[in-house]
């Protein structure tokens, strides 16, 4: 006799893109429900991408909520791309979930409201704007340090009179300027040395960015590295810290719209918006569906 199998539809998006192929992808599963932790783990470790979300519409809240893992089983929080995917697919679908929201849209990721703008471009796709908290400031790391850990020269990590910050806004991530495209592109790191330093100084991920040339739409273009291995193709949870990290040394300006190039050296590209206001740091982009199938638990 078979057992009782139940169904659930998931799609993979990319994300930070309106063109296939590009950009983060994301698996996002519509569970219906709420399941079990060691569920959404096992789940997330069979897709093995490097995070897969997972959403339901609760009645009681009369909100979205998601939940993303890491396929090593962590739960991660915050308005990055894990929850930037959701959003879209939410709205790509359909689902009628935020018409029937009252006044300013948001969802629950995990267990904290975000806020949200909802646009449509003019590729007919989403373009989600998600509220990220305002920016908090921690601990410099000596650039000989971080050089080291990112095969690069001391040299290489000196943009102005800037050092490597950690800046939090969602999750807490190290900001690190370089002086150019070529050390950007150079950047191989050390995990076992990135992960001493990250454990040293309290952050989640190294976002690497070098300042590009005033004629280009992108004011930086960034790698992002996790300290256990593997590089993002784009990382809304660290475009937030490196608006703040701008705004706090001047360079930019509160409530302008600004663009971030990530992905390059991976071979997927991915714009990420940010503007920085009063209440936070908006982070916005858009995403579009590759994948969609049937999961079967």
């Amino acid at each position: 006799m078979k057992s009782e199998q139940n169904t659930m539809p998931y799609y993979v998006l990319d994300v930070f893109t309106n063109e296939r192929f590009k950009g983060n992808p994301l698996p996002v599963v519509v569970t219906g429900k709420p399941l079990e932790t060691s569920l959404y783990q096992q789940i997330s470790r069979e897709f093995g991408y490097l995070e897969t979300s997972f959403m339901h519409y609760s009645k009681e809240d009369k909100a979205l909520r998601v939940r993303s893992f890491t396929r090593n089983g962590r739960e991660i929080s915050g308005a990055g791309h894990n929850l930037l995917g959701a959003v879209c697919l939410a709205v790509l679908k359909d689902m009628n979930v935020f018409r029937v929201q009252e006044g300013v849209p948001s969802v629950i990721m995990k267990d904290r409201r975000i806020q949200l703008n909802i646009e449509n471009n003019s590729n007919d796709l989403p373009f989600i704007g998600m509220l990220q908290q305002a920016p908090r400031y921690g601990n410099t790391v000596p650039a000989e340090d971080i050089a080291a850990a990112l095969h690069l020269e001391p040299e290489d990590v000196k943009l102005f009179d800037w050092h490597p910050t950690v800046v939090t806004t969602e999750v807490s991530h190290l900001m690190v300027p370089l002086r150019n495209i070529d050390a950007l592109n150079r950047a191989t790191p050390n995990t076992g040395a990135l992960h001493n330093i990250a454990t040293g100084y309290g952050f989640q991920g190294c976002y690497c960015f070098v300042i590009t040339d005033k004629d280009t739409p992108q004011i930086a273009q960034a790698r992002f590295f996790h300290p256990a291995g593997g590089e993002d193709a784009a990382t809304g949870s660290a475009a937030g810290p490196l608006g703040g990290f701008l705004f706090q040394k001047g360079y930019i300006h509160k409530d302008k719209e600004y663009a971030i190039l990530q992905g390059v050296k991976l071979q997927q590209p991915s714009i990420l918006r940010f503007r920085f206001t009063g209440a936070g740091i908006w982070v916005s982009g858009a995403s579009t569906i590759v994948m969609e199938g049937i999961l079967h638990v």
